[in-house]
């Protein structure tokens, strides 16, 4: 393997942060193996898309706006990613870890005869060996893995794993032919993507405000945390005991089983803080932790513990904020 290849999930051209993260690391595995950065951009809103790509060092953008891309489920894209990279050569295939990505690297894996490697981290290069870092039992234990001697790998990537910085010199935009001979049968119906329904997405938001099973029951993640969320510009998400309860999606639940959040500031009410927890919002800017218990294992972790009432405190929380925002609008 010498080039590197991202696939860049996006809908009708808005793409999540872990696109521009891979197309940031792409340079620096390309750069160590010895070959090319290389993007992968289909369906509609690719061309939008790939100018935003030009801003990250990549050398080489591959689109096509086939409407098939959306029209059906995650066959057109496996048929395309299977054409750039034979097309290219062998290389290192880098996918976001989302629930699209993931399958999307399972049919993949199969077409290419690829090794993989999914949620990882991090990457460790020698000699041309690729291996990939996977965090275990909770971000408790780091395993690694070395991806076996064949034309591709890949690697399903961790959203805010690394770090992403600008700096393309201008990569060129190549149009990739439509797979010929193809026909598809699993057609999207309706889009239920909870993900993409209109609210800040958990791993975008620059303040997370969480809730756990301190809450009591699902009516506080919209009465109580929701405006707060608002207020302050970020998301709401939780624990994994709310979303085992039903309480709320298990789109928004934050941890070892859920997703990864880095925002600005992230705070947690109503949640105990147990290792599983503390593994998806560890690398949060600053920590804020409201419980009635001040010994709650979070307390080892936040930057700030307020023990008290959360149905008191949030409210008046809230009030403050959209009153200073109105001061400083006035």
């Amino acid at each position: 393997m010498k080039d590197v290849i991202v696939y860049a999930e996006h809908r009708g051209g808005q793409s999540k942060k872990v696109t521009f993260e891979m197309a940031t690391e792409a340079r620096r595995l390309a750069d160590t193996l010895g070959g090319k950065a290389h993007a992968v951009v289909i369906g509609g809103g690719s061309a939008q898309l790939a100018e935003q790509l030009k801003n990250y060092p990549l050398d080489t953008i591959h689109t096509n706006d086939d409407a098939d891309v959306d029209k059906f489920l995650v066959d057109p894209v496996v048929d395309y990613l299977e054409s750039a990279a034979k097309a290219i050569g062998p290389s290192l295939i880098l996918i976001p870890n989302t629930l699209s990505g993931r399958d999307v690297a399972g049919k993949l894996m199969a077409r290419l005869g690829a090794g993989i490697c999914a949620d990882v981290t991090d990457f460790k290069i020698e000699n041309g060996k690729v291996e990939c870092v996977m965090p275990k039992m909770g971000g408790a234990l780091l395993t690694s893995c070395e991806l076996k001697p064949a034309d591709y790998g890949i690697a399903t990537i961790r959203p805010n794993a690394f770090a992403v910085s600008a700096g393309g010199s201008g990569a060129q935009i190549a149009q990739i032919e439509k797979p010929a001979g193809k026909s598809y049968a699993a057609a999207i119906d309706k889009d239920v993507d909870e993900e993409n329904s209109g609210e800040m997405a958990l791993e975008e938001a620059p303040v997370v405000i969480a809730g756990g099973r301190g809450l009591g029951g699902p009516e506080p993640f919209d009465t109580l945390l929701k405006p707060l969320a608002h207020a302050l510009g970020g998301a709401v998400g939780a624990s994994r005991a709310a979303a085992d309860a039903g309480w709320v999606s298990y789109s928004l639940q934050i941890g070892q089983t859920g997703k990864t959040v880095t925002p600005n500031l992230y705070i947690a009410v109503g949640i105990s803080g147990a290792i599983q927890h503390k593994v998806g919002m560890r690398s949060a800017g600053t920590i804020v932790a409201i419980n009635k218990d001040g010994s709650a294992p979070i307390a080892e972790f936040s930057d700030l513990m307020v023990v008290g009432d959360a149905f008191a405190i949030v409210p008046e929380l809230t009030k403050m904020v959209e009153t200073a925002k109105k001061e400083a609008v006035s």
